[in-house]
Parts: structure tokens; C-alpha cells; sequence
């Protein structure tokens, strides 16, 4: 059992580093071109890849980790909405399934919460913030799927934005696995850089599409 938790961890490491190289090309790539959406899309099954055999690893004997099972579904969410936006710019799209992922974030997101202070009595500092993140993008989400009209005014912020929280997802596994940073620091601060970032990009997307808006 070990010898194949151990091939497991060596598989989900190296479609790690994959997903780091093809985020990274996605993001300096020019939007739109053939090696952005290549590139972007190696990522996302990548990514997909990384966090569903963290589960698993996660579940195995002797390696029982709700921790790092709330930060797989914490990275998957954020990539898999990220590439499910790129549907919202169909007039008529069936939004069943992201409702569905929705729903299981804003759950799961209680659950990163509760989970220590209920059975631990303690905090924990890193899924706290990442629960409370989801929730309120889970609910974002839902209030979107509400006004069918937004969906195509909307649709690149919201590609932009989750497939750059999936990407800062992948350097922060770089970095806590290399112990780049100490303790949470390695945790939260690529978070807070990136969400720094993706406040930047959104209002020039949002500042882009004005000119478009007003000619309507």
C-alpha cells in the first residue's frame, strides 16, 4: 500500500509542476491566442488531475487529511468555474451542474470553518480564510445564475478570476511544498499578492468593456 501511495504522490507532484509550467504560459500567453487557450487548457486538466488524486491520497490509510481534502476542493472549485465561464457566453447555457458546485462549495466552506473550533477546539488559520472565500464566491455564484442576462457581460471577469485563483493555487502548493515561506505565511501571502493582482486585471476588463456597453 505504501509502495503505491508513494507512486501516487510522485504522479500528483509531477502533474503539479505540469500545471505550474501551463499556468504560467496561459497567463504571460496573448488572451485568445492558440498557446493561451493550449496552454490554459493543459492547466485545467492538470489541476483537475492534482486535486482529485489529493483526495485520494488524502483518504488512504495512514494519510487521513480533512485539511488538505478542504484545500483540494477549495483549488478544484475556483479552476473548474474558472473553465466552466467560458459556457456563459452561450445565449442559452444549462447551468444545472455549476449550481450543484455551487452549492457543494458553500457547504464545503462551512465545513473548513467548523471543522477544527467542533472537533479540535482550536482555529485553523489557513482553511478559516479559504472557507470564508468560498463561501462568498459560491454565493456570488449562485446570485449570478439567477440573471441569465449577466452571463455575457460577465463571463471574462469571472474566467479571468477563477482561473487566476486556481493558478495562485499551484504556487502556493510550490511553495509550501518547498518551504519557501514559513509556516502559514507560505500559505496566505501568495493569496494576498494574487488577489491584488486579480482586483488589478478585473477593473481593467471592467474598464475595457464601458466603451463597448455605452455604444449599445
Amino acid at each position: 500500500m505504501e509502495q503505491f501511495i508513494t507512486i501516487l504522490i510522485i504522479i500528483h507532484a509531477s502533474f503539479g509542476g505540469i500545471a505550474l509550467l501551463s499556468g504560467t504560459l496561459s497567463v504571460i500567453a496573448e488572451k485568445g491566442n492558440k498557446l493561451h487557450r493550449k496552454s490554459g487548457l493543459a492547466f485545467f486538466y492538470s489541476m483537475m488531475f492534482c486535486g482529485f488524486s489529493a483526495f485520494v491520497i488524502a483518504l488512504l490509510p495512514g494519510h487521513e487529511s480533512p485539511f488538505l481534502i478542504g484545500v483540494g476542493i477549495f483549488s478544484l472549485y475556483f479552476v473548474f468555474t474558472g473553465y466552466r465561464a467560458l459556457r456563459l457566453k452561450r445565449k442559452s447555457v444549462n447551468v444545472t451542474l455549476d449550481k450543484a458546485v455551487a452549492i457543494f462549495m458553500f457547504l464545503s466552506g462551512i465545513a473548513m470553518i467548523g471543522y477544527h473550533p467542533l472537533f479540535l477546539a482550536k482555529i485553523n488559520l489557513v482553511l478559516t480564510p479559504f472557507g470564508m472565500i468560498g463561501i462568498l464566491f459560491s454565493i456570488q455564484d449562485l446570485r449570478l445564475f439567477r440573471n441569465s442576462d449577466k452571463f455575457k457581460s460577465f463571463w471574462l471577469r469571472q474566467h479571468l478570476t477563477r482561473m487566476l485563483a486556481g493558478y495562485i493555487a499551484a504556487i502556493t502548493a510550490f511553495v509550501v511544498v518547498n518551504q519557501l515561506l514559513p509556516g502559514v505565511v507560505g500559505w496566505l501571502l501568495p493569496g494576498v499578492v494574487g488577489a491584488v493582482i486579480i482586483t488589478f486585471w478585473n477593473r481593467k476588463v471592467k474598464q475595457k468593456s464601458k466603451p463597448v456597453q455605452a455604444q449599445k
